[in-house]
């Protein structure tokens, strides 16, 4: 595998992801139940998108001295886009957690746990993802086609049924556990697992909690099925996709708390990630015929993202004034 990462550029990266996953458990919120507001998660959301341009810019610096302007500006346009995708595809993890948390009824105040076990699964599963990705294509270059076709046809889909929403009432992975475990019918606090007596037996339940991280679980596993394949079309580097995704991915929590209340000012924002997927999928197909720029690619993804929030904000306030226009002439 060819790499820019050094043996201490890689300790380092994974020195930096310890404090901050370090900061996130046990200085955001504490370690007790805590309920983020508004200022809280835009504030620490700033922060890691800011630590993570910091790392852009401290990588910038040493390509620049040790291999060059060329290697230094061509490699982090590589892991600024690689983490503009990620970050953009994320947005669409954390719509499907509210979806999750809304349907098991769970508080914002015992959220916090089950969101910091996912992102470290998340980081977990991405690393081996990863890892394992690049050999396969260092391997068999022509998987790269294969993962375009993926991510062309994952756009396609996504577009189709952006509007719709998962049914959870007859989620296969909710009727296995429920079938095969005991499962309390109420929370129990911040337990996943709790102990009752019965008939002079103690017996292990499962809560509604536990089943939420599962689905967590599975969803960051089906996504990073989605966003990995995606930074391939931009850059095989390993310490570069792997970086930019793990810096994507150490925010979510906060995004998370940030996005919780605006979920529905956001609803173009489907079509635009459909469209990303979509030109990256056609971008690795087209891979060996047309070389299109990383800082093109920069350009469009970001470009993509910015017109669908920025419709979906128009949308949404031309909706709130029609609302008000109603209820005024109602009265």
């Amino acid at each position: 595998m060819e790499t820019i990462g050094t043996w201490w550029m890689w300790s380092g990266f994974f020195a930096i992801v310890l404090v901050m996953l370090a900061i996130d458990l046990f200085v955001v919120g504490g370690g007790k139940k805590h309920r983020a507001s508004f200022k809280e998660a835009a504030t620490w959301s700033c922060i890691w998108v800011g630590v993570s341009m910091l790392f852009a810019g401290a990588l910038w610096w040493y390509l620049d001295g040790a291999m060059g302007r060329d290697i230094a500006n061509e490699k982090t346009l590589e892991y600024i886009t690689g983490y503009l995708i990620e970050k953009s595809l994320a947005v669409d993890n954390v719509f499907v957690w509210l979806i999750l948390f809304s349907f098991f009824a769970i508080p914002l105040e015992l959220q916090k746990r089950v969101l910091i076990l996912g992102v470290l699964g998340a980081i977990v599963m991405r690393t081996l993802m990863i890892l394992a990705g690049v050999w396969l294509i260092t391997q068999f270059h022509w998987l790269l086609y294969v993962f375009g076709v993926f991510l062309l046809i994952t756009g396609i889909k996504m577009w189709w049924f952006a509007d719709e929403k998962p049914d959870l009432n007859n989620n296969p992975v909710i009727n296995w556990i429920r079938r095969h475990m005991n499962v309390t019918s109420e929370l129990q606090g911040e337990h996943f697992f709790v102990i009752k007596e019965e008939a002079g037996k103690l017996v292990r339940y499962a809560t509604p909690l536990f089943l939420v991280l599962i689905l967590v679980e599975l969803t960051d596993l089906i996504f990073a099925v989605d966003s990995i394949p995606a930074i391939f079309a931009i850059t095989t580097d390993p310490f570069i996709v792997l970086t930019s995704n793990v810096f994507a991915i150490l925010g979510l929590r906060a995004m998370y708390f940030l996005l919780a209340d605006m979920a529905d000012r956001f609803s173009l924002l489907k079509y635009g990630l459909a469209i990303v997927l979509t030109f990256i999928g056609v971008k690795m197909i087209l891979i060996d015929l047309i070389k299109i720029p990383v800082l093109a690619s920069l350009g469009v993804v970001a470009a993509i993202i910015a017109t669908s929030i920025v419709l979906s904000l128009r949308k949404d306030r031309r909706l709130r004034e029609t609302d008000a226009l109603h209820g005024k002439t109602k009265l």
